[in-house]
């Protein structure tokens, strides 16, 4: 990533007015990524799964035998399933594979463990049709998807062929060292602005429960995974650690970082070379997954 591409990316990217309500919060997120241009290529259909209101992402060309179910990051509190859809498109278009983006509660008004049990059900409805499933999720979204993993263990379903997290929050306690030294570096956020998100989240409840920090679960048995993450991030250290933890407990799982790269730098696609690059691994992480299965 050159200098000037990371600057133009960083220029994008602000840290948030702290004293801002969830709805502000929302509404500023909404206003930036819900619009964006899918492509002349994609339509969206609504749907419910798991009785959780979704969107089908349907690419042309994208008629695998299979499905990626995507889980949209915003810190559990801001997000949708069409701000899902902005990274569900480009994995469909790459892979051939249909995409559903789940529009699962939200915090406050739905704290923890709501977006856990929409996920929960939705992934269930997939399993249950005999679709062959990929998750793929950012930020929030990526620590949704490996509690998950580990919700469907707990409930004797199969796991999925393989899981794709970019930036993954995996951590509410929020105790990663990255996240006292990386906040200036950060374009996004601060440990100040992640406590805010986790506050959200919790209210009076324990963030090290292994569904809201899958990072302190047993990961024994999960499928391959995929941990994209860039090195200008709060994050870095929960995509590090999850990685070493997922190691140890011999699960398959792939490290990509991009140095210099914000927070889920692949929604820079198109206009960062590196963003492309990240999606082109990341689709054939899910190409080679489903043909295993």
């Amino acid at each position: 990533m050159s200098r000037e591409d990371r600057e133009q990316a960083r220029k994008m990217m602000t840290k948030g007015d702290l004293a801002r309500t969830a709805a502000q919060v929302r509404a500023d997120f909404d206003a930036q990524f819900a619009s964006l241009p899918l492509g002349d290529d994609v339509t969206l259909a609504e749907r419910t799964l798991g009785g959780v209101p979704a969107l089908d992402v349907r690419v042309e060309g994208a008629e695998a035998d299979a499905v990626i179910l995507y889980l949209h990051g915003g810190g559990y509190v801001i997000g949708s399933a069409r701000t899902g859809a902005n990274l569900a498109a480009p994995l469909s278009r790459r892979t051939g594979v249909p995409a559903v983006s789940l529009d699962y509660r939200l915090a406050p008004e739905h704290p923890f463990p709501a977006a856990v049990d929409d996920a929960l059900a939705a992934y269930r409805e997939l399993v249950e049709s005999g679709r062959t499933v990929v998750i793929a999720g950012d930020s929030a979204g990526g620590g949704l998807v490996i509690a998950t993993l580990l919700g469907a263990r707990r409930a004797g379903l199969p796991q999925p062929a393989g899981a794709v997290v970019f930036s993954p929050w995996v951590d509410v306690t929020l105790s990663g060292a990255s996240m006292r030294t990386r906040g200036d570096y950060d374009p996004l956020f601060s440990q100040a602005h992640m406590a805010q998100f986790a506050h959200w989240l919790l209210g009076d409840r324990d963030p090290a429960d292994e569904l809201a920090s899958p990072l302190f679960a047993d990961l024994t048995g999960l499928p391959p995974l995929l941990v994209q993450v860039g090195s200008a991030e709060v994050l870095l250290d929960d995509a590090l650690r999850l990685v070493a933890r997922a190691a140890e407990q011999e699960v398959d799982v792939s490290l990509d970082i991009v140095a210099g790269a914000p927070h889920v730098f692949q929604y820079f696609a198109s206009m960062l070379p590196e963003a492309d690059e990240a999606l082109e691994r990341a689709a054939a992480f899910i190409k080679n997954r489903l043909r295993d299965a």
